[in-house]
């Protein structure tokens, strides 16, 4: 299995960069949509998963330096789904429970494990 390579991970690296150009170049400008509203929202699991997976092994948390698991991502998409959708908006007035964040969380999250594991999925389809 290829090593995760957390930080330096390309997804990773592409993702950061969408993020800081819509953030500060595009949103300013764009008031309404999309992007605006919820593509930030898509790079959580591809921006933040990679740097709380590389904490985790430093801390001896993680045990392997393998690609991210489902179950890693998918338990990540449920505390941050809980904490920036439910938990936030009961503790800070400018937090807004909107589920349509917490989809753009998931579709991301989905895309990235896809990414991730193409070249193993690829290979377990033409075996097949």
């Amino acid at each position: 299995m290829p090593r995760f390579r957390y930080y330096r991970d390309p997804l990773f690296l592409v993702g950061c960069t969408a993020y800081a150009i819509n953030r500060w170049l595009v949103k300013p400008h764009i008031h309404t949509g999309f992007f605006h509203d919820h593509f930030n929202d898509c790079w959580l699991i591809p921006c933040a998963l990679p740097l709380v997976l590389w904490l985790h092994r430093r801390f001896g948390l993680r045990l392997h330096d393998n690609l991210p698991e489902i179950s890693e991502i998918v338990s990540h998409l449920i505390f941050w789904s809980l904490l920036f959708k439910w938990i936030g908006p009961k503790i800070w007035s400018h937090a807004t429970p909107d589920p349509w964040d917490v989809l753009c969380y998931w579709g991301g999250g989905m895309v990235a494990w896809f990414w991730w594991h193409r070249e193993s999925q690829s290979y377990r389809l033409a075996i097949r």
